[in-house]
């Protein structure tokens, strides 16, 4: 599901190392647990009792994979609640799925924390998340209809997908619908996110396909952008720095990110497609996780959806992440945001895309990022 530049850039070096790290930090973390675990003997059966007790239940890290500008802060504030430490693997989107994919028979996450539905239910459809929770908390319409019906994952915040930031020095009238951006006129001019890294730019494409009713449709309309001089970059970030750089006049990138740009650049300007995509963030839980860590991935969760949550959301990435519609009853979106009700918007079905999302980022990356 919008970051700063500078994140960005960091995000791109941890794809390179961040399976390594997180590698590393889990084999530390058994060998904390081990060394617990073996302490030495006593005299008392009921002090050897006791201490086997304290070790059944110590406190075990949670490893958390997310893509959420606000993550550090989150997670911090969230052990200083709670006393879980917290190991962080903050990357993009893509290479986090990457690594869970990489690891599905031995899987080294507790937590997943990314934009888009579409990903939770293909790792759904594998078996990978566990069903049947969500936190003990009001929901207001958009949070209840992000809910899946197995609660497979937890919805935290809605994004969208299908705004354009455009260059208000060079374009004095943004195209407001997709067809437009097909035209002649805007040749060389557009670009967006590659779907293999930014993991909101997938859920773009897949409205893309839903609103012209099939795939094949979908594939059209990307292989004609293609031909008239679509430019790729990684995620939002480089996509932006295209923009201001003048390489583009039309970036197509997450609400988020187009709306906090326009804070430290004046020349931007946002314009949204019609239909633009909802795109929900979510937190889904390792079905394969100790039912310890699955407890402490709940807990999370609950913090996150929580007062001092939604606090820390709302002001852990302000030009960023934390530009979000809430889904929690009594949580209102920054003063920034534009009403919902302003902007028309569509609902993809997570479970008809999600499981498709391999596939149509492999023919994405073949035939049009190449």
């Amino acid at each position: 599901m919008n970051r700063s530049y500078r994140r960005t850039r960091l995000r791109l070096l941890a794809g390179v190392s961040g399976a390594v790290t997180l590698s590393l930090l889990a084999v530390a973390g058994c060998s904390s647990s081990s060394s617990s675990s073996s302490s030495a003997p006593t005299t008392s059966s009921s002090a050897a009792a006791s201490s086997s007790s304290s070790a059944s239940t110590a406190v075990v890290p949670l490893v958390v994979y997310s893509a959420q500008g606000y993550d550090s802060a989150m997670t911090k504030a969230f052990t200083k609640a709670t006393g879980i430490p917290v190991k962080l693997d903050d990357n993009s989107t893509g290479p986090l799925l990457t690594q869970i994919e990489a690891s599905k028979n031995n899987p080294n996450w507790g937590l997943l924390w990314v934009d888009g539905a579409t990903a939770f239910a293909g790792l759904d459809t594998q078996g990978l998340l566990l069903k049947g929770f969500e936190p003990n908390v009001t929901l207001n319409s958009l949070g209840t209809a992000s809910v899946p019906a197995d609660k497979s994952y937890i919805p935290t915040g809605v994004t969208i997908m299908g705004i354009v930031a455009y260059n208000k020095s060079k374009v004095s009238s943004p195209p407001t619908t997709w067809q437009a951006l097909e035209s002649s006129s805007w040749k060389g001019q557009v670009g967006m996110n590659d779907p293999s890294q930014s993991g909101p730019t997938f859920p773009l494409i897949a409205g893309v396909y839903n609103y012209l009713g099939s795939a094949s449709a979908g594939e059209k309309y990307f292989e004609t952008l293609k031909s008239n001089g679509l430019i790729i970059h990684p995620t939002n970030g480089p996509t932006l720095q295209a923009l201001t750089s003048g390489q583009i006049n039309l970036a197509l990138v997450q609400s988020s990110a187009a709306i906090g740009a326009t804070f430290t650049d004046k020349n931007i300007g946002i314009e949204y497609l019609n239909p633009a995509t909802l795109l929900p963030s979510a937190i889904g839980i390792d079905a394969k996780a100790s039912p310890q860590v699955q407890a402490e991935a709940e807990k999370f969760a609950a913090f996150v959806l929580s007062a001092a949550g939604q606090h820390v959301m709302q002001t852990g990435d302000p030009t960023g992440d934390s530009l979000y519609y809430p889904v929690v009853a009594g949580v209102s979106p920054l003063s920034s945001l534009p009403s919902l009700s302003s902007v028309t918007t569509q609902t993809i079905n997570p479970y008809t895309w999600g499981p498709q999302e391999a596939t149509i980022n492999t023919w994405f990356d073949s035939n049009i990022v190449r």
